[in-house]
């Protein structure tokens, strides 16, 4: 019975060892930062319908804001730091990426397309939402096919995947486009709709907010085709795992309880702050087969 009772005794004391360094680690990267400062510094986009935009107040709200405030309550959870402050910083698509670099945020809460490219440099979480890259133009104007923007002015977003993506198209069909670009999204849409760009390329779900918040929503279509599907992750710094990890687990845990599908559906296809209006985009079946199969994968 005395052996029994020291072996029992030695192999607890063993997985204690084994288990103690999990708990007493020191913290390092973002989540070390985080403890620190008992702050948070979330990036936001004030014209990105309706994944990060400011509202009539006016607030950062939006499908991205929501998910990085959960992300927000488990760093809270996680760092036991009840008063943790959550600091909003106003990004734009040309410097989200450095000011991610440098740490004056934490976390990029916007329409963030994951590529092979960026991820030299930053990290990504799970596929938030999957887009194609298309063209919003006059409704009663030429362009009818991609091809047709041949010889035409195309508004793009600085910074934005569209301009490489336009690029290689015109150079697989032998095309030549005028670029007019504009430091947001709001800009290139000026640029369509005071008749400086013919046609305006970028992710169709912006397209269909910008669109949707117009003076006249029916004068303006969607091309039918894509240069390009693309995925969506949060921004956050490279080589950071521990912190990858648990913006990863608040993600999947939303997409496993149906709480993320919901907070889809308040932001998709339900009227959205200040007008009222409501966008009408339904669920993808890529989207749905990256909740399914969350992954971080790249274009």
């Amino acid at each position: 019975m005395h052996k029994v009772l020291t072996a029992i005794l030695a192999s607890g004391f063993a997985i204690a060892l084994v288990a103690a360094p999990a708990q007493s680690q020191p913290l390092d990267g973002t989540l070390a930062k985080i403890k620190q400062l008992d702050e948070i510094s979330l990036g936001y986009r004030d014209v990105s319908v309706p994944f990060s935009y400011l509202d009539d107040r006016p607030k950062p709200v939006g499908f991205a804001m929501d998910l990085c405030h959960k992300v927000a309550d488990a760093v809270k959870t996680r760092l036991k730091l009840p008063t943790l402050r959550i600091k909003l910083v106003p990004i734009q698509l040309s410097n989200q990426i450095p000011l991610i670099q440098n740490g004056t945020i934490d976390l990029v809460c916007g329409p963030a397309t994951n590529t092979l490219e960026r991820e030299k440099v930053v990290a990504f979480s799970d596929t938030i939402f999957v887009s194609s890259i298309r063209a919003v133009v006059r409704r009663d104007g030429p362009v009818k096919t991609l091809k047709d923007l041949n010889g035409k002015a195309i508004a793009l977003t600085s910074a934005s995947t569209s301009i490489a993506l336009l690029n290689a198209y015109e150079k697989a069909h032998d095309m030549k486009t005028v670029r007019v670009l504009s430091a947001d999204h709001a800009g290139s849409f000026l640029a369509l709709t005071t008749g400086r760009a013919d046609a305006f390329v970028m992710d169709d779900i912006l397209l269909a907010s910008m669109v949707a918040n117009s003076q006249d929503p029916q004068q303006w279509r969607l091309l039918d085709e894509a240069l390009r599907v693309e995925p969506y992750g949060l921004i956050l710094r490279k080589n950071d795992p521990e912190f990858k990890a648990l913006v990863d687990h608040t993600l999947v845990g939303l997409m496993r309880s149906g709480e993320f599908q919901a907070l889809y559906g308040k932001w998709f296809t339900q009227p959205i702050p200040p007008k009222g209006l409501n966008l009408n985009f339904p669920m993808t079946q890529p989207l749905k087969d990256a909740i399914a199969h969350p992954n971080d994968k790249g274009v």
